[in-house]
């Protein structure tokens, strides 16, 4: 995956916002804080007012939107004018972000027997009623060691469409 000199990282939800403030806190992903705009993860899932609200800034050169996402459907339309000055990268976190805390529980098996959503098989089966807030991604996640192995677990597990990206795409090598 190559990446712009600038970038912006957009998170679907606050899971998947603590999970990106993880791996960017811990050095651990291909790019830093510092090259992204506003050295913030962005939570704006519409194009048009991402364009208006940070692209008329007079950028010299591309930027890279990394968008943290777990539909594949979710379209993101920018006007003609800005669309060859960005490179959309969509990583997919599909079925839902919560598979991470699945897979460190070591719980996949009876998930899928399940039957349930992600979130509710958390919520309901692991009594993890917070799962997809902020604070309890954060602190369920606060060894970054534990949320890397769960990345490559989940990875390894995930039906990847050709020409997708996962979060393992965003790790350091």
């Amino acid at each position: 995956m190559e990446l712009a000199k600038y970038k912006a990282c957009i998170c679907e939800g606050s899971a998947e916002n603590a999970i990106m403030d993880i791996l960017l806190d811990n050095d651990l992903l291909i790019f830093s804080r510092e090259e992204m705009l506003e050295e913030e993860i962005i939570r704006c899932r519409d194009g048009k007012h991402f364009e208006e609200k940070y692209l008329r800034k007079g950028f010299e050169g591309k930027i890279s939107v990394i968008r943290i996402l777990d539909s594949r459907r979710e379209n993101f339309k920018l006007s003609k004018a800005y669309r060859h000055k960005v490179d959309i990268i969509n990583v997919i976190t599909a079925p839902e972000i919560e598979m991470l805390i699945i897979f460190n529980e070591d719980k996949y098996k009876e998930f899928k027997k399940s039957g349930k959503k992600p979130s509710e098989y958390c919520k309901e089966n692991l009594k993890m009623k917070d799962v997809k807030a902020y604070d309890f991604v954060k602190n369920y996640f606060l060894n970054p060691n534990t949320l890397v192995k769960s990345i490559k677990t989940y990875h390894e597990m995930s039906k990847i469409q050709k020409g997708e990206y996962t979060l393992l795409d965003l790790l350091k090598a």
